[in-house]
């Protein structure tokens, strides 16, 4: 029986074991985009990777924006490889729940979705995102270039300072480098697709930059 949500990390030598192949099947095709999940993806295409609480809703902001080619929602910066949900529920896998967004970068930036990212959810809470508590719901922002890693990082001061401005408390986004992705399980694929009614804990600060980039 797993422990339940945790609110610290697990070290290497507490974290599950994990498995070589993943135990279930994922969706050929995103449900509301019609694009292959797991490619192939047409070149020129950008890829980014934020978690920002619950990634039910944090997919849909995703898909909703305009330039995204794709979304799919998994589980990253961890330990275990392979792992469920239920495994990542436990606190002892590592993983936040985050969400792979495939771009245009000729419709949409970097700086966009990253605007996105800071103004969906508050990123100021640490291993919680409103009612939803654990590791597993922590802010990051996962670069897969060094550009990648300079604008996150340009866009977590501007926003910091905003942030502090309007009264809230210290940025606690774990900025790092993209390491391993694994594609959560079919249900979870564009869930507020399937069930528009369902729950989404996500909520935002209310401040905004137009050019966080610039600030």
């Amino acid at each position: 029986m797993f422990i339940g949500q945790k609110t610290r990390m697990p070290g290497a030598a507490e974290a599950l074991t994990g498995r070589a192949v993943r135990p279930y099947v994922v969706p050929i095709r995103h449900a509301v985009l019609g694009t292959p999940l797991e490619g192939p993806y047409p070149p020129g295409l950008g890829i980014a990777y934020f978690g920002l609480g619950c990634f039910w809703g944090a997919e849909r902001l995703y898909w909703q924006t305009s330039g995204v080619w794709s979304t799919a929602v998994g589980y990253a910066a961890g330990i275990t490889a392979n792992p469920t949900y239920d495994e990542v529920c436990s606190g002892l896998t590592g993983h936040a729940e985050v969400v792979q967004v495939l771009y245009d970068p000729s419709r949409v930036t970097y700086a966009d979705l990253l605007r996105v990212f800071w103004e969906g959810h508050d990123p100021t809470q640490g291993y919680r995102q409103g009612n939803d508590v654990g590791t597993q719901y922590r802010s990051v922002v996962l670069y897969t270039s060094p550009e990648q890693r300079t604008a996150a990082e340009a866009s977590r001061s501007a926003y910091l300072a905003a942030l502090d401005d309007a009264g809230f408390g210290a940025i606690t986004t774990e900025i790092q480098p993209a390491g391993d992705f694994y594609f959560a399980e079919e249900y979870h694929q564009q869930y507020l697709h399937k069930v528009p009614n369902g729950y989404c804990g996500l909520g935002g600060t209310g401040v905004c930059l137009t050019d966080p980039l610039s600030r």
